[in-house]
């Protein structure tokens, strides 16, 4: 992608793969799944009983430590590796989808970025195990960043929403995930070899992912995991518009994992991962996308992007017994991105950009039980360090120039530390309160930066420091302790980053957006209160958060242009809220038939300059969640080696709009995006012990949609065909 002899589109190292489909065998396939499913049952020896497991699920990322998914003041939701194979979900991002109170908004095939109670890109933290993938270099809005880390080698991914910034510093405003990779396999006792197979097939997505891996372990010694995954994504075939071109992708993953038992108290970990993103065309800013109900049309010739990421880490883990800890976590890791993107406009310019962020990060955590309370502690130091570039080609395929910088500032590097405790301690037999507070102090040393006003180089220098808390409350409501109310106030920090600083990029429909210093951080204060359930036949939960927003770092008009494009530049003029209710729960009917559920309702008004006179008013936050709901049905049959499901999805129309909203045309037709509702089966059957075949059909009726803020549609008839095998 950095050569500059690639000027024409189709010189690009691109391949186009064609499938064949037909809706109607979709459907029939799903109806083989479900005969043979139904004919499993009626040939069970006797009635299957269900056995109810009602050990609550374990989660780390709401406090740090283990705890259960009903004890936790916060909504958390877990979703590990065995429901991400029932649904064949393709990407993190994805496995959101069915989540209250998240949209996953889609730029292109090759990006997804969640929307989580009203916030994206940067205002959301992701971690890998424990590790910040979130760096200098993240943008405010929807980025790719999600989707470079392989659902398809992860254990399991946890998101608690609203959780301020104490626990995990910057960026955990909307919601934290933490992705929690795989591990080796261990027998009870002696050595193991084991492997594993997983691959899945998409017909409206036109896709093939194949995924292997393979361990060895030897217990309370060792243990060594090494997997990759492959993904082939063809062009999407759309319900109304066929087939959507420049869709295609393709990416290669790999993981690797060893474990060594330093003793029966201590774990050394060292990993590894790497992603390879290749040819994701951003197509809406393209004469290759198509105009649906309304949308405008780019007039680009290409905007391909290619992505790179690798991680490495080394974890030191053990229990003691001192007078500080009994539990500790030691961590340092590097972690580098790449992105290039080439861009060929309408009059044959071309230019090649990108940038390299390099991480490194420690960080240390302990744990102590009291008698009165547990107190978890401890210190994290992250340094980004940013490599930016831009080179730019006349219509003849002659070198015009290099640029100050790329997208960010060139020779920057950015400083982040923190220091937190939080504590959680019994008051009576049923009332726990979490107190917790963070000190974050960061610096941005920003060397190459191209003035908006003189095209000069300047530099950024600039740092701040602050301190947030945290208050939580749980209270379990009877004696069986399947019933707690929460509720709890929580502050979160943000510092200003290369992105905010330096950014010199185009941005969405017709804008560039042009450097800035001098920006003050964000600071935002969650308030919310909840229910939860857990028991044999009822899960569930019921919460109402109200986020108020302080100087939001918000894109403004400055009515300038720039080869073209409108200038908007970076304020903090962000004050207002955003608030909302999410509901979701599941019931056990019977022993073979559940229900479950979910609803999610937001709103929000955030002050903005709407135009380029300076008149402040009130306005929806960029994307604002259409309201939303799901539901459906599943039956377990065959004494639990078959089942299936149905599920229903529900989206109201996105016509909550701020001005920027309304002049991103290229992805939100005028007056809003069109409300949807789509049926989904999906079905399994465990053809032996260590086989399981997945069937299911999305869109069934064939809609024509796409997520609110999107910049393409979404399958139609869509078949999933999956299969895992273990040995």
């Amino acid at each position: 992608m950095n050569d500059p002899t690639y000027r024409q589109a189709e010189r690009l190292p691109y391949k186009t793969y064609k499938r064949i489909y037909n809706g109607r065998a979709s459907i029939m396939l799903a109806m083989i799944c479900v005969i043979s499913c139904l004919s499993a049952q009626l040939l069970a020896e006797e009635a299957p009983t269900l056995v109810i497991d009602d050990l609550e699920p374990y989660i780390v990322t709401a406090s740090r430590t283990a705890e259960s998914t009903l004890d936790t003041p916060y909504i958390v939701e877990r979703i590990d590796d065995t429901v991400m194979i029932e649904r064949a979900v393709r990407s993190v991002p994805e496995a959101l989808e069915q989540t209250p109170g998240v949209v996953v908004q889609k730029t292109s095939n090759g990006q997804g970025s969640p929307i989580i109670r009203g916030f994206t890109g940067y205002h959301n933290l992701f971690l890998i195990d424990g590790v910040r993938l979130n760096n200098a270099g993240f943008r405010s809005g929807p980025n790719q960043y999600w989707n470079t880390v392989d659902s398809q080698g992860l254990s399991a991914i946890e998101l608690v929403k609203s959780q301020g910034s104490v626990l995990y510093g910057a960026d955990a405003v909307g919601g934290t995930l933490q992705a929690i990779t795989r591990a080796p396999v261990y027998a009870d006792s002696g050595f193991l070899a084991s492997g594993r197979s997983y691959s899945r097939y998409a017909s409206g997505e036109n896709s093939f992912i194949q995924r292997l891996e393979a361990a060895v372990s030897d217990s309370d010694k060792y243990g060594l995991i090494i997997g990759g995954t492959y993904k082939d994504f063809g062009d999407i075939r759309a319900a109304g518009l066929g087939c959507l071109p420049k869709t295609a992708y393709q990416e290669w993953d790999f993981d690797a994992k060893l474990e060594i038992f330093l003793n029966q108290d201590t774990r050394l970990t060292l990993f590894h991962q790497q992603v390879d993103v290749d040819n994701a065309w951003r197509t809406h800013k393209t004469v290759f996308g198509k105009s649906w109900r309304g949308t405008t049309l780019g007039d680009e010739r290409a905007r391909i992007l290619d992505q790179d990421r690798m991680l490495s880490y080394i974890q030191l883990e053990g229990e003691t017994s001192n007078a500080f800890f009994d539990h500790y976590i030691v961590s340092l890791s590097r972690q580098k991105q790449n992105e290039d993107r080439y861009r060929e406009r309408a009059d044959g310019r071309v230019d090649f950009q990108g940038f390299d962020i390099t991480s490194y990060g420690a960080w240390v955590q302990f744990d102590r039980e009291l008698d009165l309370t547990r107190i978890t502690y401890g210190a994290s130091y992250y340094q980004d360090q940013s490599d930016s570039y831009r080179r730019d080609y006349n219509a003849d395929g002659s070198f015009k120039g290099r640029s100050v910088q790329g997208p960010i500032g060139d020779d920057g590097t950015y400083h982040l530390v923190g220091a937190f405790v939080n504590t959680a301690t019994p008051i009576g037999e049923r009332l726990t309160a979490d107190l917790g507070a963070r000190y974050t102090y960061a610096k941005a040393s920003i060397g190459k930066v191209e003035s908006p006003a003189t095209g000069k180089q300047i530099s950024i220098n600039d740092q701040w420091s602050n301190v947030v808390g945290s208050g939580r409350l749980s209270w379990q409501l009877d004696q069986q302790n399947h019933w707690r109310i929460f509720s709890g106030i929580s502050q979160a920090f943000r510092a200003p980053n290369f992105s905010d600083l330096s950014r010199l990029d185009s941005n969405r429909s017709n804008e560039i957006e042009t450097p800035v210093p001098n920006l003050e951080p964000e600071k935002f204060l969650t308030y919310e209160i909840g229910i939860k359930t857990q028991s044999e036949r009822l899960s569930g939960s019921l919460s109402y958060f109200y986020t108020d927003v302080r100087d939001l770092i918000l894109r403004t008009p400055t009515g300038r242009m720039i080869d073209g494009l409108n200038e908007v530049t970076k304020q903090n003029i962000g004050d207002g809220y955003v608030h909302g209710i999410e509901v979701s729960g599941a019931f056990q009917v019977t022993d073979m038939i559940s229900l479950f559920g979910g609803f999610a309702y937001q709103d929000s008004k955030v002050s903005t300059f709407p135009t380029s006179q300076p008149v402040i008013r009130d306005e929806p936050l960029s994307r604002l969640m259409p309201t939303n709901g799901y539901g459906g049905i599943r039956l377990d049959l065959a004494d639990g080696q078959c089942w299936l499901e149905a599920l229903i999805t529900a989206v109201g129309r996105g016509d909550r709009l701020s001005t920027r909203d309304i002049r991103d045309t290229q992805r939100i037709p005028p007056g809003g995006t069109p409300g949807y509702w789509l049926a989904t089966i999906r079905s399994g059957w465990q053809a032996r012990e260590n086989i399981l075949i997945t069937a299911a059909v999305e869109n069934l009726t064939d809609q024509d949609y796409r997520a609110h803020g999107s910049g393409q549609n979404e399958p139609g008839i869509n078949l999933i065909l999956g299969a895992e095998i273990r040995f």
